[in-house]
C-alpha cells in the first residue's frame, strides 16, 4: 500500500533537527488508498478520513516527535498567528509572538537569519509537559515566504 496523501495548511518553523509545525490535515477520501484502509478498518471513507477542520501542533528535536490536537481552533486564528509572525519580521526588533495557550515565538535578528525559540504548552490531559526548542538560525526570506504560503492556504 501506498502511502496516504495528506493536503491542507501548513507551517513548519523549524530545520529538519528541531522543528515546531502549525497543521491542519486534509485526507481526500476518494483516495484508494483510503478507502482500503476504511474498508479494513469497518468505516466509511469519510469517517476514515476525518472532518479535515481540526489543528494540530507537531514537534520534533532529533527525532523525538510530538503533537497533539487544539480543539476549537479556527483558521481566523492561525491568519492572525502567521501576519504577527510577518509584521514581527518586518520590523527586524526581537519579538515574542503567541499563538493561543500553546505555543510562543522568542525569536531575535542575526545577521539576515533569526534566532528562534519555541515554548510548547500541551493541553491538559497530554502525556508530556511543556517543551523548550531550540529552532535554529533560520533564514528571514524563508519565514517570510513560507507564512505568506500558509496565508494563501488558509485564504
Amino acid at each position: 500500500m501506498s502511502p496516504i496523501g495528506v493536503s491542507g495548511p501548513e507551517l513548519f518553523i523549524g530545520t529538519e533537527t528541531a522543528y515546531v509545525a502549525f497543521v491542519r490535515p486534509e485526507i481526500d477520501p476518494t483516495q484508494p488508498d483510503v478507502v482500503f484502509a476504511a474498508q479494513e478498518a469497518g468505516v466509511t471513507p469519510e469517517e476514515f478520513a476525518g472532518p479535515g477542520n481540526i489543528w494540530a501542533l507537531m514537534l520534533d528535536v532529533d527525532g523525538e516527535g510530538d503533537g497533539f490536537e487544539l480543539p476549537g481552533a479556527r483558521d481566523v486564528e492561525a491568519d492572525d498567528f502567521a501576519e504577527q509572525l510577518q509584521r514581527a519580521l518586518a520590523a527586524g526588533e526581537p519579538f515574542t509572538a503567541e499563538a493561543g495557550n500553546f505555543l510562543r515565538l522568542d525569536a531575535r535578528p542575526v545577521a539576515d537569519t533569526w534566532q528562534v525559540t519555541a515554548s510548547v504548552t500541551p493541553p491538559e490531559g497530554h502525556d508530556s509537559g511543556p517543551r523548550t526548542l531550540e529552532l535554529g538560525a533560520l533564514p528571514a526570506a524563508e519565514l517570510l515566504a513560507d507564512l505568506e504560503d500558509f496565508r494563501r492556504a488558509l485564504a
